[in-house]
């Protein structure tokens, strides 16, 4: 499959940035002021592909149930958005990736379940990420992953067919919405995976463990 691939669509969260920490400090912020137990970093890391949701249902578990949900939402996201960039860093080879894409002259974007302007707020952090040729955030449109609608519109923006393109991503919901949109599909099993023993049963087309090995195929 040596240079097949024409463009490159990435994940964010878990698979461009590593933004857990971060993620996990909304929430025990929360937690704190709620005089709540503390989650550890072992425990919420395989979480933060979730977002902010998955953050909440970790952290209050069932009692979330009888909580004032959209309150506590926002409570996160305020925290969160104030707190963006404290920890985020670049997962290992992924510098190397874009970098090397660019100078191939690979068209590469970025479609994640991220609210649009968290979205915009960390990429400004990160100037290689900010040479992206498209962006599709949670809310651009009317449907997100697992749904195919965000990729198709990112291959349409990308002037590229699907067949000449992979989805990067370390969720189901990634591998689900590539294989809807039959874009090929990449497990970055560096990311926020919970059970890397059941990875099979996602039936990804490809599995990466370094964001550089996917140069082998562009």
């Amino acid at each position: 499959m040596s240079g097949s691939f024409a463009g490159v669509l990435f994940d964010l969260d878990g698979t461009l940035l590593d933004t857990a920490r971060d993620l996990g400090s909304a929430l025990n912020s929360l937690l704190a002021q709620m005089q709540r137990p503390l989650i550890a970093y072992a425990d919420y890391r395989k979480i933060a592909s979730d977002g902010a949701k998955g953050m909440l249902e970790l952290g209050f578990g069932d009692e979330l149930k009888t909580l004032d949900f959209q309150n506590l939402h926002q409570k996160f996201l305020d925290y969160y958005a104030t707190h963006i960039c404290v920890d985020t860093c670049y997962f290992d080879g992924v510098e190397k990736l874009l970098t090397e894409l660019n100078y191939k002259s690979i068209p590469w974007g970025i479609v994640t379940n991220k609210p649009g302007d968290l979205t915009t707020q960390l990429l400004t952090y990160f100037p290689l990420l900010a040479q992206c040729h498209v962006v599709v955030s949670g809310d651009t449109l009317a449907e997100r992953k697992p749904h195919p609608l965000p990729l198709l519109y990112a291959a349409q923006k990308l002037n590229l067919e699907v067949n000449q393109l992979c989805y990067v991503g370390d969720a189901l919901r990634d591998i689900q919405a590539a294989q809807a949109a039959n874009i090929t599909s990449v497990i970055a099993q560096y990311g926020y995976i919970e059970h890397l023993d059941q990875l099979s049963d996602w039936q990804a087309d490809l599995h990466i463990s370094q964001a550089s090995d996917l140069l082998v195929y562009c």
